[in-house]
């Protein structure tokens, strides 16, 4: 298959108008970073005729980030960013969690605030949802095309860039060893960069019990439990351009302790 750079297949999701997408944006520290991810934002929806809003999540940042949220709202508005801070540093699961609560639209669009997913695949989230009425698109960095078939057949092979070889061995590793004991069906059970029903969301978002990084991971495993419709759409994620990663040894300990309470617990 010949692959199409994303900015040379445009896409106008037809009937898309019909629809709102919210974007929960966790952040901590984020200050550099948030500004152009809204602009991004804004600008692929717009060119979509999409009808949007950004829910911001920040965990008491002490760089300024909510600063910067509040001037993003002066330029595009206060109905289309949304800042729900919280007292403290409390995870990254309950921040979706806390951001659903502000949701008004009927699609979620979950993403992180540092470049490491970029919005020009949201309009194929878009397009594979409704060419197959799926419940959940997922973005994948290990496939070369999506599935079910995108209509348009124009994909990017899904990669990482910015990682050293270490990293990119733990990413492999925990993902197989996830795919391995839970068979959960989809290719990258640890990415964050997913579109859901906000009615699915909210289910799957009751029953999962993990927090942190595992959080995505329970999330995955108990829509395919649940019976739910899951598309992937392969991604280039790319390494974090202002910041430090917030992954440690902790996270990645819990990850390995979270993969057997699911195949126990599920």
């Amino acid at each position: 298959m010949e692959c199409v750079p994303l900015e040379m297949a445009p896409y106008a999701a037809a009937g898309a108008s019909a629809h709102k997408y919210s974007v929960i944006v966790p952040t901590y520290n984020e200050r550099k970073n948030l500004p152009i991810i809204v602009w991004l934002l804004e600008k692929t929806f717009r060119e979509n005729s999409l009808a949007w809003e950004i829910i911001i999540v920040d965990d008491a940042s002490p760089d300024g980030t909510q600063e910067v949220a509040r001037q993003l709202q002066g330029i595009y508005g206060e109905d289309k960013i949304i800042l729900k801070p919280r007292a403290g540093k409390l995870g990254l699961g309950t921040a979706y969690i806390h951001g659903l609560n502000f949701c008004t639209g009927d699609f979620v669009i979950i993403m992180d605030a540092d470049f490491s997913h970029h919005p020009k695949f949201i309009p194929q989230f878009i397009q594979l949802q409704q060419a197959h009425d799926l419940d959940i698109v997922t973005g994948t960095r290990y496939r070369n095309s999506a599935t079910p078939r995108l209509p348009s057949g124009l994909t990017t092979p899904g990669g990482v860039h910015g990682w050293d070889v270490k990293r990119k061995l733990v990413s492999r590793g925990a993902n197989f060893l996830a795919d391995t004991v839970l068979n959960p069906g989809v290719s990258d059970l640890t990415g964050s960069f997913r579109l859901y029903r906000l009615p699915v969301l909210r289910h799957i978002i009751t029953l999962t019990q993990s927090r942190g990084y595992v959080f995505q991971m329970e999330m995955m495993v108990r829509a395919r439990a649940l019976g739910y419709t899951v598309g992937e759409i392969p991604i280039t994620f790319v390494d974090r351009i202002f910041g430090e990663s917030k992954l440690g040894a902790d996270e990645i300990v819990g990850y390995a302790k979270g993969v057997w309470a699911l195949f126990v617990g599920i």
